[in-house]
């Protein structure tokens, strides 16, 4: 017989990380890209597809635009994924979610904008920044991609009986 109640049973740890990870790096992608819908237009994933394409991406048709659209989505779903992985281990991510989540946002725009698009193939230079484009750029991903990815897993993947 099991000691275990048949509610602890029932939460699989994957899923703990699973669902949080979908939601949250969905909802960080589609608040994200709206953003930058807003502010570069309809050919934002284009720009994105050129990480991978180069400078064709923006000759192409429609597939350039669902590859960007899809990558920009597979890079915050498994951005999302990492943190839920590291906060299996280190709960104060969960339970300090503002704090880390801000923090989150500016650890990802440091990665993306410090080391993936510079080894990426996008055909226009990277930087230097200003100030002003830096201070928008970080305080959208701290609020538009920290924030939702550090909430579902506050919200998601409490354990039964635990907040």
């Amino acid at each position: 017989m099991s000691a275990i109640s048949p509610t602890l049973r029932a939460v699989d740890p994957t899923a703990r990380v699973l669902l949080p990870a979908l939601i949250g790096g969905i909802a960080a992608a589609t608040l994200d890209a709206t953003s930058a819908f807003l502010t570069f237009g309809w050919g934002m994933p284009r720009a994105i597809a050129s990480g991978l394409l180069g400078a064709s991406a923006f000759k192409g048709g429609a597939g350039a635009w669902v590859l960007g659209l899809a990558a920009h989505y597979s890079i915050l779903i498994a951005a999302a994924s990492l943190y839920g992985l590291a906060s299996r281990r280190l709960p104060f991510l969960r339970v300090n979610y503002v704090v880390c989540g801000l923090f989150y946002g500016i650890a990802i725009y440091l990665v993306m904008n410090l080391i993936v698009l510079p080894l990426s193939a996008v055909p226009f230079p990277v930087g230097p920044f200003t100030v002003a484009t830096l201070r928008h750029d970080m305080i959208m991903q701290m609020l538009l991609v920290g924030m939702p990815i550090s909430l579902s897993f506050r919200l998601l993947s409490a354990r039964p009986g635990t907040r």
